[in-house]
């Protein structure tokens, strides 16, 4: 039998370190694995070939999408949450929807979303009903699970973007086809980014944020109509 340990901080902080980990797990059932995020056209284009390629490729979504939308994003709705602001979480969500330049990217944040909330109604983990936008996209459930589970922000950014990197990486180990040996290179390169990244984003203004990414945008627009693909659209 295991004797419990009486050190309540470092429970709290472990509690919360397992739960962003099991919310930024492949095995969470809500069905990222079946969206590319335009990288699958990338690849159809010939724009990304290689190794050296996806490297570039993440580079720059990374900095130009990520640290500029979506990292921020998390900040700005975790804190929401905290104050149960539900103005502040129904205009983020609004703003959020409102940078998907895809029906693709809109349709993935959404049913993603969604699921999410059909998951944390399963677990009882639901908020209020009156603090739940109408639409809420991923990132906005993304960020009350974290909040739920007293997460540090900085932590919840890298969580974030961690299961991005992943998600990507077996996106290019089934489409590209990567191995498994240069996707672990690939790991090893973005991982300091990663870090880079969240740094930025938690000193971004509020002027500051909304992604440029045109290429990933017009990828995303080609794959609606691609003619053989391994993931959704």
């Amino acid at each position: 039998m295991i004797t419990p340990i009486n050190n309540d901080a470092a429970i709290a902080s472990d509690l919360a370190l397992l739960g962003l980990m099991q919310l930024v797990s492949p095995a969470l059932p809500i069905g990222a694995f079946a969206w590319s995020q335009g990288l699958e056209s990338a690849f159809e284009l010939g724009w990304v070939n290689d190794e050296t390629d996806l490297q570039g490729w993440l580079e720059g979504v990374l900095e130009d999408g990520l640290s500029r939308c979506e990292l921020p994003l998390l900040v700005r709705l975790q804190t929401a949450w905290a104050a149960k602001d539900a103005q502040a979480i129904a205009q983020w969500n609004d703003w959020l929807h409102t940078t998907r330049e895809t029906a693709e990217l809109s349709d993935e944040d959404t049913r993603l979303g969604a699921a999410l909330v059909t998951l944390l109604r399963n677990l009882g983990l639901l908020p209020d009903a009156n603090l739940i936008p109408s639409e809420p996209g991923y990132i906005t459930m993304f960020a009350w699970v974290a909040h739920h589970r007293n997460v540090p922000e900085r932590q919840t950014l890298l969580g974030f973007a961690w299961a991005w990197l992943e998600n990507q990486l077996a996106v290019a180990c089934k489409a590209l086809p990567l191995g498994h040996t240069a996707a672990q290179r690939v790991t090893e390169h973005m991982r300091p980014l990663l870090v880079t990244a969240v740094e930025i984003a938690l000193q971004r203004d509020d002027e500051e944020l909304g992604p440029i990414l045109p290429g990933l945008a017009l990828g995303s627009a080609l794959h609606e109509t691609q003619y053989s693909r391994l993931f959704r659209s």
